[in-house]
């Protein structure tokens, strides 16, 4: 039961993020996932439910991948890098007619996942700086919580704006000045030596 709603909520998400969710009617579900509106309605009491449970599966999914990464065995400056890769896939997936959706119909949700999304990356960011000025990657006069707030408000604007196209906002280039320009504010000279030498080798990983 649990893997067959995961599998509906996979394939939901897919739909909702390509066409956004105001368009894509219970029936365009149904028929996508070859099943009747009656069996879909077994699994959810309406639509907004459906959205509901789609926000937060992505959600866990993203904050898993933000703790497999935290989990790992990487320096500071290495663990960071993999979490601005990571941020980068979910910037790939975004799609702005699916929030605005979210914000227009269905605001009680958007701000329950807005606050999540919020948490999730503001702690995985405070915990990265905090490793950083223990292992002197980091400058130790850092303020870690409001460079966390100042990371997850430039994340925030960055895929909020119409600044910069969709292209351009999953290109290298733009990665890699986003990635340098925040590291150059928060690293000591140690972080920087390391940063020089191996940042051609963080780029080989990119996705």
């Amino acid at each position: 039961m649990k893997d067959k709603v995961q599998g509906i909520l996979n394939q939901v998400g897919k739909l909702y993020h390509r066409y956004g969710i105001k368009s894509v009617t219970m029936d365009d579900v149904a028929s996508h996932l070859c099943i009747s509106k009656k069996t879909l309605y077994e699994y959810f009491e309406d639509k907004k439910d459906l959205v509901n449970q789609v926000l937060n599966s992505e959600h866990v999914s993203h904050c898993k991948a933000f703790n497999e990464i935290l989990q790992r065995k990487l320096n500071a400056i290495e663990e960071l890098f993999e979490l601005y890769n990571s941020i980068k896939r979910m910037i790939r997936d975004y799609n702005p007619s699916m929030d605005y959706d979210i914000r227009k119909y269905y605001p009680d949700l958007f701000l329950k996942i807005r606050e999540s999304r919020r948490k999730s990356m503001f702690d995985s960011t405070l915990e990265n700086m905090v490793k950083g000025k223990k292992q002197g990657l980091y400058r130790k006069d850092l303020n870690a919580g409001i460079i966390s707030r100042l990371h997850l408000l430039r994340i925030e604007n960055l895929v909020d704006n119409d600044l910069f196209s969709a292209d351009e906002l999953n290109s290298f280039e733009v990665f890699h000045e986003l990635f340098v320009y925040h590291l150059h504010g928060i690293m000591s000279n140690k972080g920087r030596d390391f940063f020089e030498k191996n940042f051609g080798k963080f780029s080989e990983t990119l996705e």
